[in-house]
């Protein structure tokens, strides 16, 4: 579907490479960017500028930041000896919706998964190591993974390294999973705030 003009072919094809949009759509939106005045639009490709080349990577939980230590982290009524294991940081906002978790949270950046090409070594799982081993203060681990092969592929390898590194210590550290009311084969981001909470409240210990 080509048009009469090289630069709307450009941003519909801009547009296209988002996830979920389609050409249709991306017509529809390059012609409604186009309908606004100047100075919306140089706001708009702004922002989105400023974001892709300034965002942070929190160095303690990787978890998106605007600086080195995002605000959870360095929030001092967190609860920094339970940390919540989440593969993707949409998971992190999905579980601050629910106003019921005071601790601090490890990103992964992602999950196990052999079929995609994913291994451990890709994953955040050595920071998240150091710091049940270093740190001192963490008491519990909670893995908040969505219910799917490669979440439980990815819960029974770390729990395997955690009991390894603190075989080697002497602070114990309990290791607990959220309870399965989050459907077989759903994202975290997708559950409702009420089931998420009480698949937190009503974690489970981890047992191998």
């Amino acid at each position: 579907m080509e048009t009469s003009s090289v630069l709307l072919d450009r941003a519909i094809a801009a547009l296209n490479k988002l996830p979920g949009i389609g050409r249709k759509t991306a017509l529809r939106q390059a012609l409604f960017l186009l309908s606004q005045n100047k100075e919306t639009v140089h706001d708009f490709c702004t922002a989105l500028d400023e974001f892709r080349n300034h965002t942070l990577f929190c160095k303690i939980c990787h978890n998106i930041s605007d600086t080195e230590i995002c605000s959870i982290c360095s929030n001092p009524k967190r609860d920094v000896s339970t940390v919540c294991v989440v593969g993707d940081i949409r998971d992190v906002m999905a579980i601050e919706n629910t106003g019921t978790y005071f601790g601090v949270y490890h990103v992964l950046g992602g999950l196990i998964s052999p079929m995609d090409g994913i291994s451990p070594s890709q994953l955040n799982i050595e920071p998240l190591l150091d710091r049940v081993q270093n740190g001192n203060s963490v008491r519990e681990v909670i893995f908040a993974f969505p219910a799917t092969p490669e979440g439980d592929t990815t819960a029974f390898y770390i729990t395997r390294k955690l009991l390894s590194v603190t075989n080697e210590s002497t602070e114990s550290v309990l290791i607990t999973t959220i309870a399965k009311g989050i459907s077989i084969g759903d994202e975290l981001e997708y559950a409702d705030e009420i089931t998420l909470g009480r698949s937190l409240a009503c974690r489970t210990e981890v047992k191998v």
